[in-house]
């Protein structure tokens, strides 16, 4: 196909809906699919640990930390991802992210020791950050400023399907035929995303060139730093609660292994369903769509921890959670982005860092309270913080 050039200011000039071409859609669906390729290889240690660790001669513990490295060196990559790419064309950046998932992933397919695994893990999270950092502003060049948060919600649809499709296929797999198997297919997605990049993005000249300084400049605007702000209470709250979801389910419902895996599925199904809702409503009304979001994840965390004892209401709420989640990636970023139309690129870079610091402080905070305060301490701090971030919508001023 010929590639055409789309300019950032044309896209943010377009205000009116329009329909979108096959192009756009074959575009857009390539950066849905990177998603699901980068997310689902995020996530598949999960349901290898058991078997890596043992192939490694490693603890399961030690184990873990390959997850540990994917974020630490992304949340290094965020900041300066938009700085190192300069004035190179952006499609020749995503497929190039695409090109290192793959690379990575082999490595760490064929890692003979945990250093190895590790080393492919860190590019793995150089991949995932660059691609994030750029996300929000590539989409609205694809589909124009008026129609980001629908964009980004079909992108990050990619993200939902890993979420509930990684762990356990990669379980499934690593039974079947060994965990590096499981580990090399994530290559092949990686490939295949690379491919649909290839064919179908338009070429992406770079409209501007970002220094550090503009980065950290952007962030002296009042709407980056509340957007900045919604992403870590909201995320905070979050991560500090759904890790504790299941040990909720298992002490406060009694619930058993198969019921417990029902809930999560439910869920799942209904972050679905929130990708979908959350672009519509960040289109229409991103203020409404941030306090909608967290009063949805506020409401669910707060009807658990008074009334979770009950089977029927714990499963309502737990799919509740799950829709108020499946927003969420879509309407901050879209919110963060609606205070810097003319810095995408900068405002992504800064939007991966607070997503990645709220994911640390998150696990900190809640493995503390669930210390100290048992399983409902994590669902109330969550319920806490999403309430915060309610009031900290409604004080943003109307797009």
């Amino acid at each position: 196909m010929t590639d055409t050039t789309l300019q950032l200011e044309d896209a943010a000039m377009d205000l009116e809906p329009t329909a979108w071409s096959a192009a756009t859609w074959f575009a857009v669906l390539s950066m849905a699919a990177t998603s699901f390729a980068l997310v689902s290889a995020e996530f598949l240690p999960a349901g290898l640990l058991t078997p890596m660790a043992r192939d490694l001669g490693i603890s399961e513990g030690t184990a873990g930390q390959v997850v540990t490295a994917t974020a630490s060196v992304g949340a290094v990559t965020a900041l300066l991802s938009n700085v190192l790419i300069g004035r190179l064309n952006r499609k020749t950046v995503l497929v190039g992210l695409s090109a290192l998932a793959i690379g990575s992933n082999i490595l760490a397919a064929l890692a003979t020791d945990f250093w190895l695994l590790l080393l492919g893990r860190a590019g793995l999270g150089i991949a995932l950050s660059a691609f994030w950092a750029l996300s929000v502003a590539v989409v609205a060049r694809l589909v124009g400023a008026n129609a980001t948060g629908r964009g980004m919600a079909i992108v990050t649809l990619g993200v939902s399907l890993a979420t509930i499709a990684a762990p356990s296929l990669g379980a499934v797999i690593s039974d079947w035929i060994g965990w590096r198997s499981a580990m090399a297919m994530t290559a092949g997605l990686a490939a295949l995303a690379m491919v649909l990049q290839f064919l179908s993005l338009p070429t992406l000249p770079a409209t501007t060139s970002n220094s550090l300084a503009d980065v950290f400049r952007l962030a002296r605007r009042r709407g980056v730093q509340l957007g900045m702000l919604a992403i870590l209470l909201l995320m905070t709250g979050h991560f500090a609660g759904s890790v504790y979801v299941r040990p909720f389910l298992e002490h406060i419902t009694l619930l058993t292994t198969g019921p417990i895996a029902l809930a999560l599925l439910g869920f799942g199904i209904a972050a679905v369903i929130g990708n979908i809702a959350g672009g519509r409503m960040a289109d229409a009304d991103i203020r409404m769509a941030l306090a909608a979001t967290a009063t949805l994840m506020a409401f669910a965390a707060l009807a658990l921890v008074l009334w979770g004892v009950h089977i029927g209401v714990a499963f309502g709420f737990v799919t509740l959670w799950g829709l108020a989640f499946g927003m969420a990636p879509v309407v901050l970023p879209t919110n963060l982005s609606r205070a810097a139309p003319d810095a995408l690129e900068a405002a992504g870079s800064l939007m991966v860092v607070s997503f990645q610091v709220a994911i640390t402080i998150g696990a900190v905070a809640g493995g503390y309270v669930v210390d100290t305060y048992g399983a409902t301490g994590p669902l109330t701090l969550t319920a806490i913080l999403a309430a915060s971030t309610i009031a900290l919508a409604l004080l943003q001023p109307r797009s």
